[in-house]
This record gives structure tokens, sequence and C-alpha cells, in this order.
């Protein structure tokens, strides 16, 4: 008898156990609705410096299709989301309670309501030069220092940095110190209006 009871006890604490469960789970499903096919995701916790790698590898998202984001419940559920377009433009969702979606839809109307909520300073750093690009310093023009040097390796001509900064600190420096030791700065750019801030 008290086997049984307690084996009841058990199955009805079943469902509050896996609610529980799924309410702490960080994984979603990254939906594409651009109209263009997605080439590149990148997800990451608030609290990291960096993208790290691209989940898709060498596969495309078509437009119309969804994408499978496994995260482990130990990265939390405040997650940083980065798409990039067969265009070459990217797309970011910032802040974002993974655990409390399901769905993360990515296209023109869900960009618009995410123009709407606050500026996003993040960027593309691009080489258009003849030589590469040795060192990267990006940092608020409210900051008199310039911090830590962005480039583990050189930057080649024709490649990008993505620039990933804190919401809404929209004034910025940019230093970049070419392989031939000759240094260039942009002071207070409004990174927040711009995709791509090019170097020549």
């Amino acid at each position: 008898m008290h086997l049984r009871r307690a084996f009841l006890a058990a199955l009805l604490a079943l469902p509050a156990t896996l609610a529980w469960a799924q309410a702490g789970d960080p994984s979603f499903s990254l939906v594409n609705r651009s109209g263009q096919a997605i080439r590149e995701i990148y997800v990451s916790p608030v609290s990291q410096p960096s993208w790290g790698a691209d989940l898709l590898g060498s596969q495309i998202l078509p437009h119309g299709r969804a994408f499978a984001v496994r995260i482990p419940p130990a990265a939390g559920c405040r997650q940083d989301v980065r798409v990039v377009y067969a265009s070459g433009e990217p797309e970011e969702r910032r802040n974002q309670d993974t655990c409390s979606i399901r769905e993360l839809v990515f296209g023109p109307a869900a960009a618009q309501r995410g123009a709407v909520a606050g500026g996003n300073p993040s960027f593309n750093l691009v080489n258009h030069g003849t030589q590469p690009i040795r060192e990267v310093y990006v940092s608020s023009a409210r900051d008199s220092m310039w911090g830590q040097q962005r480039l583990g390796q050189a930057l080649p001509p024709g490649r990008f940095l993505a620039v990933r900064l804190p919401v809404a600190d929209c004034l910025n420096d940019v230093r970049v110190v070419w392989m031939d030791g000759r240094a260039e700065e942009r002071r207070q750019v409004d990174t927040c209006q711009i995709v791509n801030l090019v170097f020549r």
C-alpha cells in the first residue's frame, strides 16, 4: 500500500518537473522569413565577448525553413543571436530570453520591431585596403582608453571583422593599425546607424 502511494505521488509530480525542465531550456528554432538564404548563424550567452563558431558550417538556411539551435541549460537563458544573409548583410537579436520562446524569426517585419526596441551598435569592420589590418581597437567615445586589441590574427583585404558592442552605446571610436604600422582612426562614429565600417 505504501509503495502504491509513493508511485502515485511520483506520477503526480512528474508533469511539474517536466514543465520546469522545458521552461529552463534555452534551445529554440531559428526561422528564416527574410526572403533570402541565411549563410551563417551565431549564438552565444550575453556575457561572452565573442560570437564563437558558425552553427551552420557549410550549410545554408533557405527562406521559409527553420534551424534547431541546441543550447545546453548551463549556458543560461539570455542569448545574443546573429545571422549573416547570402547578401553579406548581418542582423542581430541581442539579450534574448530563449528559455521563454520556441521560435526566433528573422525577416523584415521582425527587424523593424527590433529597431524600435533600441539601437544596436554592433557592426562589421571591413578591410577594403591593399594590405592586411594587424590590430583593431573599438571603445565608447566616452572612454579615454582604447581597451583590448580585437584581432586574433591579421584581417586580410576583402574580409571583415564582426565587432560586438553593448546595446544602446552608439557613439564609438575605432582605430586600426595596418600591417605597415600606419594607424587610422574614426572618432565618434554612430555605429547604431551603420552595418559596415570600411577602411581602405
